[in-house]
């Protein structure tokens, strides 16, 4: 059961918050903005709430909260019982209301970082393999792919610079359009990854048991490899997102799911390394469900969706791509 003064102990504490009484009615306001008030006979809290929500929060517990009066309903406002609220609800319907009426600044300099969202559901397999067989129709898909793997066996390795060339031209084969070097000239990029890869030694987990420490670690590579410069001044130019997310797939396949623009702007509004953790967590939750659902290793997994010529990750990366990039229905 809630009270007056678990209100304002919560009230008080929030930044910027002052409590003034106005028409014998205790409010908490930011400013001029009112987020809290309490009726005469202080039993119902009016507090901050969304108006497109409100009706799907009264309709959801009707004893506990109520529309505010009319005059009012065109505001982002709702109301309380105050008995009926638990201490943890008041906790959370206060900070809640105050968020609304602060800078997100002030919010997350107090409350620290808004928590990421879950990932979104794992795709299941069916839908995989509809997703698979789509990409497969695409022309050519695997070709410069595994023209990469025959110029850079076994693996992979920037500390070669025909590797590093081989990596630059299979980027360049998916439309990152990064300039190549003139005879003689400088080579900024195939410099700057000799000493990024000095600097990031990326684990050779597979995706599904990536840890969080690992995760990290790879987010930190790319958040730098996306800043490598291409191309020098008079008009300077870095890698980018997409590539950098590229690059590292095809450094580690088993490991790392890339993504591009579309993706990770849709998934989660941001290209930098904080989104690209997100990313790979949702890749990790996606491999592990799809494993266990289907029993089977990741490259059996693979070949049994049609795509034995890639990995779990780039499977996953294809469904994606088909699914949010080119907006194929499936």
């Amino acid at each position: 059961m809630a009270t007056v003064e678990e209100v304002r102990r919560l009230a008080v504490a929030l930044p910027r918050t002052e409590e003034h009484l106005i028409r014998d009615r205790v409010k908490f306001r930011v400013g001029r903005i009112v987020y809290l008030a309490l009726s005469r006979d202080e039993t119902t809290l009016g507090f901050a709430f969304p108006k497109e929500e409100r009706a799907a929060l009264v309709a959801s517990e009707p004893e506990k909260f109520s529309l505010p009066r009319a005059s009012d309903l065109r505001y982002n406002w709702a109301q309380a019982t105050l008995a009926a609220l638990s201490a943890p609800e008041l906790a959370e319907l206060v900070t809640e209301a105050w968020r609304m009426c602060v800078p997100a600044k002030v919010a997350r300099a107090h409350l620290g970082p808004d928590p990421a969202p879950p990932p979104p559901p794992a795709p299941p397999a069916a839908r995989l393999r509809l997703s698979a067989e789509v990409f497969a129709a695409y022309q050519g898909v695997d070709r410069s792919w595994l023209e990469l793997r025959r110029l850079t066996a076994p693996a992979l390795d920037l500390t070669d610079p025909a590797h590093r060339t081989a990596l630059h031209r299979w980027l360049n084969s998916w439309g990152c359009r990064l300039p190549y070097p003139q005879e003689g000239g400088p080579y900024p990029f195939g410099e700057g990854l000799a000493a990024w890869t000095g600097r990031h030694p990326l684990p050779r987990t597979p995706l599904a048991d990536l840890t969080d420490p690992e995760i990290d670690a790879v987010a930190v590579a790319y958040e730098e490899l996306s800043q490598l410069p291409v191309r020098p001044r008079p008009r300077p130019r870095t890698l980018g997102p997409t590539a950098a997310a590229k690059a590292l797939y095809a450094l580690r396949p088993h490991t790392v799911m890339p993504w591009d623009a579309a993706i990770a702007t849709e998934l989660y509004g941001a290209r930098d390394g904080a989104a690209f953790a997100r990313h790979l967590r949702t890749g990790r939750a996606w491999a592990r469900a799809v494993l266990t659902e289907s029993g089977l290793t990741a490259e059996a997994l693979v070949a049994d969706l049609g795509r034995p010529a890639v990995t779990l990750p780039k499977v996953l990366d294809e469904h994606l791509y088909v699914t949010i990039t080119r907006r194929q229905a499936l």
